[in-house]
């Protein structure tokens, strides 16, 4: 079988998995974060880098009632912060990263969060991953599909990709989903990962997308 022809199986049967994963979560709305503006949602994603988004909420609930604003964050002294966030993991680097990334939305883009991927890029502590999650669910925008630890095992075993590096199988996602649908896919995959088909061993060949 050429090329192409594997190719345009890969597509067909990613539509089928996708049409699927919106009967599976037919009220999906993007990330399970909480969060109430755009800069706590950008804040939530970076703590939720190797950490749950379960207790990265646990988190943020204290977090956000004491320090809700960008502005909370210029003042905020790294010690403070690396206390509160401290169960999430990684609570230096994380802290570090949010109180720097405060300052140049401040002062780069007059305290908003930027729609574009170069200038989240920009940031302080966000890579793509981070960039696509927070444009995805604040703008709407897609400049790629986000691999979590989930997008990146299903992507795997259900032969989307042959790679293990994220920005190797985002590459492979993106030749085989179509632009529009590529937020979506991710956000439901990542349910699917979390709730279905866990990274708990059990006979994977029997999970509903595997069948198809």
């Amino acid at each position: 079988m050429d090329t192409d022809s594997i190719m345009l199986q890969k597509r067909k049967r990613a539509a089928r998995m996708l049409r699927v994963l919106k009967r599976l979560f037919p009220n999906a709305n993007g990330t399970e974060l909480i969060y109430e503006t755009p800069w706590q949602l950008l804040v939530s994603v970076i703590l939720s880098a190797q950490c749950t988004d379960k207790k990265v909420n646990e988190v943020t609930a204290k977090l956000f009632k004491k320090y809700p604003d960008l502005k909370d964050y210029i003042r905020l002294k790294q010690s403070v912060l690396q206390r509160i966030i401290y169960s999430t993991g990684f609570y230096r680097m994380k802290a570090k990263n949010i109180l720097a990334a405060a300052l140049v939305i401040k002062d780069t883009f007059d305290c908003m969060i930027p729609r574009t991927l170069s200038e989240m890029l920009s940031i302080p502590g966000v890579a793509r991953k981070t960039a696509n999650v927070v444009l995805g669910n604040l703008y709407g925008i897609a400049e790629g599909v986000v691999v979590d630890t989930h997008v990146m095992r299903l992507s795997k075993l259900l032969g989307l990709t042959a790679h293990s590096n994220p920005s190797k199988i985002e590459q492979d996602l993106m030749l085989i989903i179509p632009k529009k649908d590529w937020f979506q896919f991710s956000n439901l995959l990542v349910l699917y990962g979390r709730y279905i088909c866990t990274a708990r061993r059990h006979d994977h060949s029997k999970c509903l997308l595997s069948l198809i």
